[in-house]
């Protein structure tokens, strides 16, 4: 078991994240329109998944933020924002935010996708959120690259997630 922290406090999480090379599981997230969706929506593009505890967290909502800037003119790369968010909440978001390239998912239907990424939250106040960390998966759903953000309050490597976004997009034999 992982464990992260948060004002210097461990929190444990459900396992591991998912290992460089190894297969993205699939999953079943909800977008903020209530629609179900897949690993098998964003086929065919680089995806960057960044969980997040709440879109309504100064720290998330920044991340976010940023990821959008840095990736907003990359069309071959899906940006998800997972987290246990209502999609009402991320919708009311993305208005206010005004995000362009990011797709926020929510947990609501099940914390299966946060089980088998290793973030999910397992005690405490916090239980059943997922932890900050970031998994960039080539267009094969390969997993190319992994961050789990150690403590809550901190960002993550923004530079290192995006490098590997790109070199998924450049390098042909991900296609």
């Amino acid at each position: 078991m992982t464990a992260v922290t948060s004002n210097g406090l461990p929190i444990a999480l459900s396992g591991a994240l998912p290992a460089i090379g190894s297969t993205a599981p699939d999953f079943l997230l909800v977008d903020k329109d209530l629609n179900d969706l897949t690993l098998k929506t964003f086929s065919r593009k680089a995806k960057i998944l960044y969980t997040v505890p709440s879109l309504d967290t100064p720290v998330c909502a920044t991340s976010s933020k940023r990821f959008d800037e840095l990736l907003k003119d990359l069309d071959e790369v899906a940006v998800c924002s997972v987290s246990a968010d209502l999609p009402f909440a991320m919708r009311r978001f993305c208005n206010t935010q005004v995000t362009s390239c990011i797709t926020p998912l929510s947990l609501m239907r099940t914390r299966k996708f946060a089980e088998d990424y290793g973030v999910l939250i397992t005690g405490g106040r916090m239980a059943g959120l997922a932890a900050r960390a970031v998994i960039v998966i080539d267009r094969n759903d390969r997993v190319v690259y992994t961050e789990l953000v150690k403590d809550m309050a901190k960002e993550p490597d923004y530079a290192s997630a995006v490098a590997a976004a790109k070199a998924c997009i450049e390098d042909g034999s991900s296609f």
